[in-house]
């Protein structure tokens, strides 16, 4: 099968999903109507409430979610046939996923901004509430760990990325600022984007290795990482935290686009089976389809870990109910089509 016809049906496909199926769980199931108050004005404090326009906020959110899930999962699930893969990813996001998203941002939004463990205790119990924040509390110290781990050992695997990944910080801070004096934020930060890429050739040239064995290095390299991660939580939130994952949403979206230019132009072939028969064969090395399908691609279907961005970040700058489809229905359809 042709792989611009999958392209072209999905994008279509989200495109219709966002128009008729998103806003119609907006208006009709969660029936917003725009006259509620949000907790960014209620509760603003120019830290972590802060009233941002919806663009933004979209921004912000869709580079929380998408991460490496939506590219390995899939890339993985290809072991059970690309057949099963694709509709899980396709109408798992807009059935389950998209609405999952859209529909915690709106009961945080609903509850003054509580998160999804704040709001646990109240309609279950404070037991309860114990219960699931130590779970969530071990599983974020498991991913921070597992993430840091990743990135120190391809910044001491591939030197030159040291440089442009860094640079981030004073480039989002400084887009930050720009953004706070009233600038247009949309030509800052393309002016972002810009260093950015320029970034990738200056590291090419001044690639940047510490001084130690392998092992040591990735220690380092992981302290260096979790000191920027305590910075990045504290500061306020229109600092540095919110223009970084604004200038990323450019460069994902950017490479999203390559990506569908590449597909048109060469349009290849897809040559793995639709469906690995293997799979079905009780003596195959290949496992079972159900659950491990659904396990495996978590992100870019449906993911859990969202309703802690959206009731924990995202709906903090919330500037109206309305932003909650496009921020939470269209970030987590857009991560899908990314996977």
């Amino acid at each position: 099968m042709n792989s611009l016809i999958l392209v072209i049906l999905s994008m279509v496909g989200y495109l219709l999903a966002y128009k008729y199926y998103g806003r119609f769980i907006a208006r009709r199931i969660l029936k917003i109507t725009g006259l509620q108050k949000m907790p960014a004005h209620e509760l603003e404090d120019g830290v972590d409430y802060v009233p941002t326009r919806a663009h933004i906020v979209f921004g912000h959110h869709f580079t929380t979610i998408a991460g490496l899930g939506p590219i390995v999962g899939p890339a993985i699930g290809i072991i059970w046939g690309w057949l099963p893969a694709f509709l899980w990813v396709f109408l798992g996001s807009i059935f389950m996923g998209a609405v999952h998203d859209l529909s915690t941002l709106v009961v945080s939004a609903r509850n003054r901004g509580k998160s999804i463990g704040q709001m646990t205790g109240e309609i279950i119990s404070p037991s309860t509430r114990y219960a699931l924040q130590f779970i969530m509390q071990l599983l974020l110290f498991i991913v921070l760990a597992v993430f840091a781990m990743i990135v120190a050992s391809l910044f001491v695997m591939y030197p030159e990325s040291v440089i442009p990944v860094w640079f981030q910080i004073p480039v989002a801070l400084w887009l930050g600022w720009q953004i706070r004096r009233g600038k247009n934020d949309l030509v800052y930060s393309i002016l972002a984007l810009l260093m950015l890429y320029g970034m990738v050739l200056l590291g090419v040239l001044l690639p940047v290795s510490l001084p130690w064995d392998r092992q040591t290095s990735v220690v380092a390299w992981c302290i260096l990482i979790f000191i920027y991660v305590y910075f990045a939580s504290t500061l306020p939130v229109q600092k540095l935290l919110q223009p970084r994952d604004y200038i990323n949403s450019h460069q994902l979206l950017v490479a999203m686009i390559l990506l569908v230019l590449g597909v048109v132009v060469a349009h290849p072939v897809i040559t793995a089976p639709a469906i690995n028969r293997a799979a079905f064969d009780p003596g195959s090395d290949v496992p079972d389809l159900a659950p491990l399908l659904f396990i495996v691609i978590a992100c870019g279907a449906i993911s859990g870990f969202h309703s802690l961005a959206s009731s924990g970040t995202t709906v903090k700058q919330l500037n109206r109910e309305e932003d909650a489809l496009p921020v939470g229905y269209g970030s987590m359809i857009t991560e899908s089509f990314l996977a």
